[in-house]
């Protein structure tokens, strides 16, 4: 193998090492549910925020801790709180952050805003009694299967990239797979289910928008010069980095939710 193969493929062993952990401990928590899978995404969202205001005010390390560990607490506690409460409860440490940060505020609003709300989303969505259990395993198994079929389309296939300026590494290839796989996803729940072709759809606009919130962070990252918004997750970079694409997948089905039920 050329050494121009090799690291093309040198980041693949502890990238499946480190998803085989995130599949364990992620898997355990949806079928346990409750307050433990409430607990890890309260843990996950907190993690974010912390890896957001490391970007955006790196000057500021103390305040991105405490920041992310309030940001955690209240996406646990708006688990439990009637929904009224919900949104001022979220929003609480965004405002505390926008007051605090001194500059890219806008950046910090939005991503901070999208972390807690796409985070609720997942504990709204596995605390439903009768669909949360496969509610969850439909949602992670097409941001898996779009972020996979994409990663060896892209390394295998090539080709074209995707928006060179904002994601170098991302191929056509490799979002046109990521498409298809999760359209296969999505036949698959919709004969499991006995659901229509709508479930095929909906698979597929779930894909674009993980692909999306994939691109998006990246951009963040260009603009504010890393590589990585950290090194927590070997292979994969930060949970940030991990997870942008499940955040984009929660807010499509947010928006589907609220407008069509």
């Amino acid at each position: 193998m050329s050494g121009a193969a090799k690291d093309r493929w040198a980041d693949l062993l502890p990238r499946l090492l480190s998803a085989v952990v995130m599949v364990g401990l992620g898997g355990w928590a949806v079928w346990v549910g409750g307050i433990v899978f409430d607990a890890l995404i309260a843990l996950c969202c907190g993690g974010m925020i912390w890896e957001l205001m490391r970007m955006l005010a790196p000057q500021r390390p103390a305040m991105a801790l405490q920041l992310g560990v309030v940001s955690g607490l209240a996406v646990l506690l708006a688990s439990f709180l009637p929904v009224a409460w919900v949104l001022p409860v979220l929003a609480a440490p965004v405002t505390v952050g926008f007051g605090q940060i001194r500059e890219n505020r806008q950046h910090f609003t939005g991503f901070a805003l999208w972390v807690m709300l796409a985070g609720f989303g997942f504990i709204w969505l596995r605390g439903q009694p009768d669909t949360g259990l496969l509610g969850m395993l439909w949602l992670v198994s097409v941001v898996v299967v779009t972020d996979v079929a994409g990663y060896f389309a892209g390394k295998i296939i090539g080709g074209p990239k995707f928006w060179p300026r904002v994601s170098p590494k991302k191929t056509w290839s490799g979002t046109s797979a990521g498409w298809l796989a999760s359209a296969a996803v999505g036949a698959g729940f919709a004969v499991w289910l006995d659901k229509g072709a709508g479930m095929v759809v909906l698979s597929v606009l779930l894909s674009m928008a993980s692909q999306a919130g994939d691109v998006a962070e990246s951009a963040l990252k260009r603009k504010m010069g890393v590589k990585d918004s950290s090194n927590l997750i070997p292979g994969h970079g930060g949970l940030f980095d991990r997870f942008d694409g499940m955040l984009g997948a929660a807010a499509m089905f947010l928006v589907v939710t609220a407008f069509w039920g």
